[in-house]
């Protein structure tokens, strides 16, 4: 397994300092290299050879500093060398290796200066010695991370959105209905594009407008409605007297110009907008325009409400890639050379089809028909290199729109895929006639891609497309959470969850899962959905995932763990996602994707199995505990007063009313809530539960609250709650310990590595946003607070948004404890100590302070490695590398606790049957 990057970055450092004063090549070169492949956990013997023998140009002999075939070529200079003729020198061998042996990557380098070349994408990179903690990551391949780039979707299709926006708006604001509205605006952009692209002869359609329009604007309406009636119209059945502007327009068909629409009302800076519109260059922009538009100008309820989620192209090529763009390209690489297999292939690609089941305005299904004709497009070159086709080109490009399904809620954003997919094809086929410098447009219209207007969750998908004509699903389903559906929505995704037990937990994506787990048995469809990453934490997990396997036998193939999917639309969406790809058959090649920041670009690995919670290990689920393993303290949430905020004070508050109530100062308590516990905020709580009658009724300020209390429960809705109204002074949930114990925040930030624990005193109470743990020891508090446990959390909690939230009975309960020796649990017990004794070194820091990366002090991060180290060892006796490994041994071990209970258990149902 790779090391991990801040592994990297550390033994980067590190070595940085032991060569800070390298600068003799003969002396040092081959330790420098042994220890610069050792700082990525490589060993340099294993992939690369030192002063390999090779002809430079002319008859010249040379030898290679490091030569690593087909990666890596370094050539190496002594400190203060030109690196400019180091890099010309490398260059010089190349003419002289085999194809198979050329580098991707030259490094030249005197030891204090690096300077690395990427010969596939022409990138260059600078840097230091001391700065090569900064840059490890462009060594991805070396470590073992094969680095993805996606392109980011162009600044020019924004620009192009905006400007249309501001279209839409003002036909809004001049009262032109909204259905009637957008048909209307998606006719008005298929003829900006076909103005660019070749569809219409160049700039025709600006030029009816600026020509045969008045500048008052009053009659562009009516003129856009009857060129959409002419775009309608076949050549022969258009009147003889049409005027030539007009009659130069070709018929386009497919249905988009069909229906009659209202005439909308213009003037003259609408018309100067639309013309202004015509001067932008529309063959810059991607077809997926036309969804971000609309998903830009509809307001947020609504877009949360459909899931519209209009995103870039780089996030899509995300999904696309693994699911089979990546292996259709190496198969192509594979088979181009031979003119039969290459044939075969082209009929498969031929073959393909695609279903989205969420398709909203198509993007995904643009993206995916775009890659496919490139890939074509290469298919053809390869079989005529010389650019002579036998066939029409047109008869040679197999693959249409046709071989595309979609389902959609909402009827127009159904009708914009079905044109965003004809101007993808439009736009295919112009790089097909560049490629073989002939002209092809499949103008007018025949094929049409599927998109059905519907409920996904109420249709059969094998009316949309029987299963066994499809090749891959793929799509990004809505993301709504369990307690955010609409009535409509539940009743949906009920009908799919029939008969899973406690689906209530299940965000709407799930259903999506599901649905697909049932269409695709006995087929090899693959399928690749973007979710929220809640599908893959806490307790949804072992709702939807033991379902998937145990019912439908689904593996999953890749997985894109946790990462930001941001909108480019005007009221931008941002969720954290994960894209899972799956099957109901097994494969052998398995692909996670990782990222060092949700931001970041993810690093390629692959993965022997891929669990539920996308790490690498076994399909296993973790389900909800009563109580620990073992003989581990039981742990509980906090008090849960419900009391409409009477009970709690600010320490301003508490003192005024101690002044109007002397005798309820023995009363307060400290009050401890998570914000509290981590950021050091004082808040009290007047604890009335124990208080004698006698001594309460002389409290006339207190008695005043326990009547609100009371009141406040009264009124509420919940029946639990109104039944506790007649024990005002009580809480509803009391967890008050007698004895020093330890807190557990029930939500921490993702930015720390440790969730910050504590031990408190009696006399503080805590609310329910904190775990409690009554009996805990300095052990029980070491292994808590360790890298391991931290790491077990991280894999299977909840989120709240992109913050860890913590379970007793999912994360703690199922945690598989150490079975240290006596002197191990010694050691943890001492390292536990000493962090909490260096947290009082930092008395004004609060938990926040001392947890917060940036600002943690060395002298705890030490104490916690310590701690780690220990915690580890009770573990195995080998360190533990990563973070990965640390969780599939935990998963093992959980493993093997568990196994015993599921035996029993499935004993005991075959008795019951």
């Amino acid at each position: 397994m790779p090391l991990s990057w801040n592994e990297i970055r550390s033994r980067a450092l590190a070595f940085s300092q032991e060569y800070h004063d390298a600068t003799r090549e003969n002396a040092e070169t081959q330790s420098f290299y042994n220890d610069f492949f050792n700082v990525f956990g490589i060993s340099r013997r294993r992939v690369a050879s030192f002063e390999e023998p090779v002809k430079k140009l002319g008859a010249k002999h040379g030898r290679i500093d490091l030569f690593w075939k087909g990666t890596l070529l370094v050539e190496q200079k002594s400190g203060g060398r030109d690196l400019d003729a180091a890099y010309t020198q490398a260059l010089d061998y190349f003419p002289n290796l085999k194809e198979e042996e050329l580098p991707r990557y030259i490094l030249v380098s005197d030891f204090q200066r690096f300077e690395l070349y990427d010969l596939d994408t022409g990138a260059e990179h600078h840097f230091t010695l001391a700065e090569l903690h900064s840059h490890v990551e462009l060594f991805g391949f070396i470590a073992g991370y094969q680095k993805r780039e996606f392109r980011d979707q162009d600044p020019v299709n924004i620009e192009a959105s905006e400007r249309m926006g501001k279209l839409y708006d003002a036909l809004k604001d001049s009262g032109y209905d909204a259905l009637d509205l957008e048909l209307f605006l998606v006719r008005v952009l298929f003829c900006l594009f076909a103005d660019d692209t070749g569809i219409f002869e160049k700039d025709i359609f600006r030029c009816y407008l600026e020509e045969h329009t008045g500048e008052d604007g009053s009659d562009v309406g009516s003129r856009i409605n009857y060129l959409f009636q002419i775009l309608n119209t076949p050549h022969e059945r258009r009147g003889k007297n049409l005027n030539e502007a007009l009659a130069r327009f070709p018929y386009v068909n497919g249905s988009l110009f069909a229906a009659t629409l209202p005439v909308p009302d213009f003037n003259a800076a609408m018309r100067r907008t639309l013309i202004s519109a015509g001067y932008f260059n529309w063959s810059q922009i991607s077809p997926a325009i036309f969804g971000s538009l609309f998903q830009s100008v509809m307001n947020p309820e609504k877009r949360r409400g459909v899931g519209a989620h209009y995103t870039t192209e780089k996030n899509i090529l995300k999904i696309i890639k693994p699911l089979f763009l990546d292996d259709l390209w190496a198969e192509f690489e594979r088979v181009k050379h031979e003119r039969r297999r290459l044939q075969g292939f082209h009929d498969k690609l031929a073959a393909l089809t695609f279903l989205d089941p969420a398709c909203g305005s198509g993007n995904f299904l643009i993206l995916a028909y775009r890659e496919l004709r490139l890939l074509e497009i290469a298919v053809l070159q390869a079989l005529y290199p010389d650019g002579q086709l036998a066939l029409d080109v047109g008869e040679l490009a197999r693959i249409n729109v046709d071989a595309f399904y979609g389902i959609e809620l909402e009827e127009f954003p159904a009708r914009i895929a079905e044109v965003s997919l004809w101007l993808t094809d439009h736009q295919m086929n112009m790089r097909l006639s560049e490629a073989f410098g002939l002209y092809y447009v499949r103008i007018p219209l025949r094929a049409s891609a599927h998109i059905i207007h519907g409920n996904a969750l109420s249709l059969d998908w094998q009316t949309v497309v029987p299963p066994e004509r499809l090749s891959y699903i793929l799509g990004n389903p809505p993301f709504v959470g369990s307690k955010y559906q609409s009535d409509q929505q539940r009743e949906a995704a009920a009908r799919v969850f029939h008969g899973v037990r406690g689906a209530g937990v299940l965000d709407y994506v799930a259903a999506w899962y599901v649905k697909a787990a049932q269409y695709i048995q006995g087929t090899t469809i693959v399928c690749a959905f973007v979710s929220t990453n809640s599908i893959s934490q806490g307790e949804q997990v072992s709702v939807l995932w033991q379902e998937l396997f145990s019912r439908y036998a689904i593996k999953i193939h890749f997985a894109h763990r946790t990462f930001a999917w941001t909108s480019e639309a005007r009221g931008k969406a941002a969720v954290h996602c994960v894209i899972i790809g799956f099957a109901a058959f097994d494969t052998k090649r398995k692909l996670l994707y990782e990222y060092d920041t949700i931001k970041a670009d993810p690093h390629e690995l692959a993965a022997t199995n891929i669990t539920p919670y996308l790490t690498d290990g076994a399909d296993i689920v973790i389900t909800r505990r009563d109580k620990p393993f073992g003989d581990a303290p039981i742990m509980a949430i906090g008090n849960k007063p419900i009391d409409g905020g009477n009970y709690l004070f600010t320490p301003r508050e508490r003192d005024a009313f101690i002044a109007l109530e002397p005798a309820a100062a023995p009363y307060f308590r400290r009050w401890l809530g998570a914000d509290e516990f981590l950021n050091g905020f004082e808040r009290w709580c007047l604890w009335l539960g124990e208080c004698p009658p006698h001594i309460l009724r002389q409290m006339p300020e207190a008695m005043k609250r326990v009547e609100a209390v009371r009141k406040v429960r009264q009124e509420s809705k919940s029946t639990p709650t109104r039944a506790i109204a007649a024990t005002p002074t009580r809480f509803h949930v009391e967890n008050i310990p007698q004895q020093t114990y330890l807190a557990v925040p029930k939500v921490s930030s993702e930015r720390r590595f440790y969730v910050p624990l504590g031990f408190m005193t009696p006399e503080t109470l805590c609310s329910d946003l904190l775990f409690i743990v009554r009996d805990a020891t300095l052990y029980h508090f070491g292994v808590l607070t360790s890298a391991i446990h931290m790491a077990w959390m991280r894999a299977i909690c909840g989120r709240l948004k992109s913050d860890f939230r913590y379970s007793g009975t999912l994360v703690y309960n199922n945690f598989p404890w150490p079975q240290p020796t006596p002197a191990q649990a010694h050691a943890i017990e001492n390292a536990a100590q000493r962090v909490l004794d260096v947290r009082t070194l930092f008395p004004g820091s609060t938990l926040a302070d001392l947890y917060d990366p940036l600002t943690m002090p060395p002298v705890l991060l030490k104490a916690h490695q310590t701690l780690d180290r220990a915690v580890d060892a009770a573990y195995r006796k080998q360190p533990f590398d990563t973070e990965r490994h640390r969780v599939e041994h935990l998963f093992a071990l959980y493993q093997q606790l568990t196994a015993p209970l599921l035996a029993a258990m499935t004993q005991k149902n075959r008795k019951r049957r």
